[in-house]
Order: structure tokens, then C-alpha cells, then sequence
């Protein structure tokens, strides 16, 4: 049994690189996107998907759920950083510093307590993985930040590596015993 770590699919926000707030939802990219991922993972023998209660986690992994006739969970603990009053915002219009581990959005969540609740969610995952084994593999849609401090500190071999970019509805696959084998990262070969 492996874990299938899914980036949600492209947004306006994405588009526009723009601080999202909780409702946003998939543009026709993103749908698309989560289209052609479903498909790519029709017969991957996925039994189960966790995700993020967002909107655009959430209509990516329906989107799994639709072709692998997976049971859907929802897990607010997958849920991209929260950068509170700076929501809506874009990017340049913040500062250079914004996805700093030391930047602390007012009332958002600062980076201490975004890595904590990231190992929390990293913990739910591979317990969940472990409930679910017997059913096959598991699915886990969840944010571009949220991904990669899991993959930094959770599942790099090294831990000084660097967390790659990771592009809409990219997946990797990871083995869910200590250490983390990563047999494939961050790929979109379904989007060519």
C-alpha cells in the first residue's frame, strides 16, 4: 500500500498568484486537470482518498472519487496555510518574505504553528494509510505549502533538502513505512 500525495488542481488565485481564501474554487483548468488526474488514476487501485476540506482540495479528489469509486474523507488538518487578513491579496502585493517560515500573517497562522498542524497532518496520514491498508492504496489531496513542508520534513531522506516545486494535480507516491521511499515525485505526466 502507498500514499498518492496530490496537489489540488489549478485556481484563479493559482493563476493570478494570489493569496486564496477557503471557497475558492477550481477554473476550467483546474477542473480539466482534475479531469485527466482521475483518469491517470482509475486503475492505480486506490481504496480510499483523504483531503482537505477546501473547495479546490475537495473538487480535485472527487474528481479521483469519480473514476476510483473510492470512499471520500475530508481532513481539515490538510488545509493550506491560513494567511488570515492577507487572503485575497497577491503575492507582490504582500512582500518578498510571504512564504517565509519566520512571515506571520496577521490573523492568520504563523509559521510555528503551520509546521506543527503539517506534522499533525502528516501523522493523520500515515494512520489513516495504516487503517486502510487492506483496501488499497491511499489518495491524499491536500495544498502546493502543506506539500512541501511535508515533503521537507516528513518525507525527504535528506533533511536538508530542498521541497521541489510542485505543479496543480501532481502526485507522488510514497511508501508509508519510516523512511519514506519515494518511488515518484511530484509528477504531471497526466497533464501532457
Amino acid at each position: 500500500m502507498s500514499i498518492y500525495l496530490i496537489r489540488h488542481g489549478q485556481t484563479s488565485g493559482n493563476a493570478s498568484r494570489r493569496l486564496q481564501t477557503p471557497d475558492t474554487p477550481l477554473n476550467g483548468e483546474g477542473l480539466e486537470q482534475a479531469r485527466r488526474l482521475g483518469e491517470r488514476l482509475r486503475d492505480a487501485g486506490i481504496g480510499h482518498v483523504l483531503s482537505s476540506d477546501l473547495t479546490r482540495a475537495q473538487q480535485t479528489a472527487e474528481a479521483v472519487v469519480s473514476t476510483t469509486g473510492a470512499p471520500l474523507v475530508l481532513e481539515p488538518l490538510l488545509q493550506e496555510r491560513n494567511f488570515g487578513d492577507l487572503r485575497g491579496q497577491l503575492y507582490r502585493d504582500v512582500g518578498p518574505n510571504l512564504f517565509d517560515d519566520t512571515f506571520d500573517p496577521p490573523g492568520g497562522e504563523s509559521g510555528d504553528v503551520f509546521r506543527a498542524r503539517a506534522h499533525a497532518a502528516w501523522q493523520r496520514v500515515v494512520a489513516f494509510a495504516e487503517e486502510v491498508a487492506d483496501t488499497g492504496h491511499l489518495a491524499v489531496v491536500t495544498h502546493g505549502l502543506l506539500y512541501r513542508v511535508l515533503y521537507s520534513r516528513h518525507i525527504a531522506a535528506d533533511a536538508n533538502a530542498e521541497a521541489p516545486i510542485v505543479g496543480n494535480t501532481a502526485v507522488s507516491i510514497i511508501e508509508p513505512g519510516v523512511p519514506h521511499a519515494v518511488s515518484l515525485l511530484v509528477c504531471t505526466a497526466h497533464l501532457d
